[in-house]
């Protein structure tokens, strides 16, 4: 199990795994328990589900299991994530580890990700998917298509998979971007802005698996458009703003290095 807090240099790493979930009620809990034999503070966030759903959720924080917040109206899994970085920030913790509540991602790997995190702090560490033949399609087409805009949006090779939901974030760098999408844009856009603010980002290979009957809540028209748009709306940004920002910074690193008068 990885320790709660550690010294890391001058400051002190402490991880805690963040789950959003919406309509998940026959896997959060496993998926609970199975994060918790390898990181102790778990945060849930149930973005406004069904009975059901908001029964599991209530049975982990009744029995102590997680720390448990309730959205009342289902805003999207960005908004989850959103209110889950802020409750984490709220209980001290460092940095999130973003899992999702339905079992797909190989959380025997959470060690690995964590040590990395731990070694390099300052580092957004992602998940880059590794496929078996459970895989849709349609999700290899999109991460392909995905992958070159945000080349595009990043001017360079620097994620290798925006999508992927399995990854370590620097608490303090996420809640420095200011405004994303709530929905599923959030993850692309959140690992594209926290790199355009000088975040170290390092890709680690993880499986993810596919579950015949599994639950999705991917709207493939709307969910498509809105990341079409965001899409958009970041390649303008790099090609007219992100040079004048990075002009900006390294003037201000250029007169820092100057003599004083």
């Amino acid at each position: 199990m990885v320790a709660a807090g550690r010294e890391i240099g001058v400051g002190v790493f402490r991880p805690c795994a963040l789950v959003p979930t919406y309509n998940n009620p026959d896997t959060v809990s496993e998926v609970v328990d199975r994060i918790r034999e390898l990181i102790p503070d778990v945060v849930v966030i149930d973005d406004g589900s069904a009975e059901a759903g908001r029964r599991a959720v209530e049975r982990i924080g009744v029995e102590g299991r997680a720390h448990v917040r309730h959205r009342e109206v289902n805003g999207g899994k960005g908004a989850a994530v959103k209110t889950g970085f802020a409750v984490a920030a709220e209980l001290g913790f460092t940095h999130a580890l973003q899992v999702d509540a339905d079992g797909q991602h190989a959380l025997e790997d959470i060690p690995r990700f964590l040590e990395v995190a731990a070694a390099n702090p300052d580092a957004l560490i992602l998940g880059a998917p590794i496929y078996d033949d459970t895989a849709p399609k349609s999700r290899l087409i999109g991460r392909r298509i995905t992958q070159f805009w945000t080349n595009f949006e990043t001017m360079g090779q620097v994620i290798d998979d925006p999508m992927c939901g399995f990854r370590v974030y620097p608490l303090e760098a996420a809640l420095s971007v200011g405004k994303t999408g709530d929905r599923m844009d959030f993850d692309i856009e959140i690992a594209v802005r926290i790199a355009w603010g000088g975040t170290r980002v390092i890709n680690l290979p993880t499986a993810v698996r596919y579950f015949e009957g599994g639950v999705t809540h991917f709207d493939m028209l709307w969910d498509n458009l809105r990341i079409s748009w965001m899409h958009t709306r970041l390649a303008v940004q790099a090609i007219f703003v992100l040079p004048w920002v990075r002009l900006g910074r390294r003037l201000r690193a250029w007169n820092r290095r100057l003599p004083a008068a």
